[in-house]
């Protein structure tokens, strides 16, 4: 099931996206979306989670969660 990830931290890094999905089941994959010219974060990215249910857990837990002040949006993309 792929995810999308919105308002996160502008300094968010890609591992930490990841860990943060780790807890949630198995990434296939992880992407944060980056501006080229500057090489930071848009605030968005994707993952795949390996199984359905785990990406339904996955938006459950955090969707609305507050990771440095950002409540962030996690549903299916």
């Amino acid at each position: 099931m792929k995810l999308i990830a919105l308002n996160l931290p502008r300094d968010f890094s890609e591992d930490e996206l990841a860990k943060l999905f780790k807890n949630h089941g198995n990434i296939k994959s992880c992407t944060l979306v980056l501006n080229e010219e500057k090489g930071t974060s848009k605030g968005f990215g994707f993952v795949e989670m390996a199984l359905e249910h785990e990406g339904l857990e996955a938006i459950e837990q955090l969707h609305g969660s507050v990771i440095n002040k950002n409540k962030i949006r996690v549903k299916q993309a």
